[in-house]
């Protein structure tokens, strides 16, 4: 199967075959060819990081982000001299110019026009496997959580109707006879996904969003029912605590 892939591929772009892959990107590749796995590992990257930083050393922590953290301007620096101190450390605040005020003003008004957007993460997952995941800022303004809800399925339904094509096109399978079922835990999202012309509920939606119906109505995909807890996505668009973190990156196969 996979000489047959290389020989598609060769036919529509200029290859060599330089044996397997151990880089790309700086990313390293890793291979148990005695459990079936395959792998993307940064470790090199990461411990240069942690070494310019001094923190090779460091207590270890189980997860990148603290569950329901908050933070406000009353925890930084209160006096002149912690500001100071705070100003001294990177050299452009000590040394700075017209162009990174510019550059930092840039920011506050991207900021000021992404402020009400949320996230979308999705995840794939075929034969126990993740073959596709994503963890983005919505392009599309939405007003509420159902919107955004929405939003993630119509984006993930793209995706969905993309993969039937890539698999189905090197000829994994010849044909997907079955729905590729998508899981949300949104109950009012997964209603609007199956009312017909406009509705009250999404009236103020741009027509774009609604080609996640049409790929409903051609059997490309169909939206399920999940139980928040059980929601491999989770983790793309939310800091969970370590036990919940943990259970559904192994549910996920990471």
């Amino acid at each position: 199967m996979l000489q047959d892939v290389k020989s598609y591929l060769g036919r529509s772009f200029a290859m060599k075959d330089l044996g397997d892959a151990a880089y790309i990107f700086g990313i390293k590749i890793y291979r148990d060819r005695s459990k079936r796995l395959i792998g993307l590992s940064q470790k090199a990257y990461i411990e240069k990081i942690l070494k310019i930083f001094y923190m090779e050393n460091f207590k270890r922590e189980t997860i990148p982000m603290q569950e329901k953290l908050k933070l406000s301007k009353s925890q930084g620096a209160s006096t002149p001299a912690e500001k100071q101190r705070m100003q001294n450390i990177p050299y452009a605040s000590a040394n700075s110019s017209e162009e990174h005020w510019t550059a930092v003003k840039n920011i506050l008004k991207y900021l000021s026009n992404n402020k009400d957007m949320f996230l979308t993460g999705y995840v794939f997952v075929l034969n126990g496997g993740v073959v596709d995941w994503k963890s983005t800022k919505q392009s599309i303004f939405v007003t509420s959580s159902t919107d955004a809800e929405y939003i993630a399925a119509f984006d993930a339904s793209k995706e969905a109707v993309w993969i039937r094509k890539f698999v189905c096109g090197i000829g994994i399978v010849l044909i997907i006879e079955e729905s590729i079922s998508m899981y949300c835990d949104n109950s009012r999202a997964i209603a609007i996904t199956k009312d017909d012309g406009v509705t009250k509920g999404a009236r103020h939606f741009r027509a774009k969003v609604h080609y996640l119906r049409e790929t409903i109505k051609l059997d490309d995909v169909k939206i399920e029912k999940i139980d928040t807890n059980d929601n491999l996505a989770d983790p793309f668009t939310k800091a969970l605590a370590f036990p919940k973190h943990s259970e559904l990156t192994r549910n996920i196969g990471l």
